[in-house]
């Protein structure tokens, strides 16, 4: 397993890597939107999610692309609209 260099297959590590921390915080991601805490509450899980998408990511597109946090807007946050929060 090495290095990614596609752009494309990073975006996609990026959103599995997301997907996966929605999937098993499911709770922790409610709780986060409705409260506005998401990413204080969801901290070591992003921060280990972002170092695993660092990890298999050639580091010039980690650097020139911003495939990770888009996917937590795409995959954790705007799933979550139909939640009641002050953030919108």
């Amino acid at each position: 397993m090495g290095v990614v260099k596609d752009p494309e297959v990073a975006r996609r590590i990026a959103r599995a890597v997301v997907s996966d921390i929605a999937l098993y915080n499911a709770k922790k991601v409610e709780e986060g939107i409705a409260k506005d805490s998401l990413f204080d509450l969801l901290r070591d899980e992003i921060d280990e999610g972002r170092n695993y998408y660092n990890s298999r990511v050639d580091p010039e597109i980690a650097r020139n692309t911003n495939h990770f946090n888009d996917a937590l807007i795409d995959v954790l946050v705007k799933p979550m609209g139909r939640v009641p929060s002050k953030a919108w």
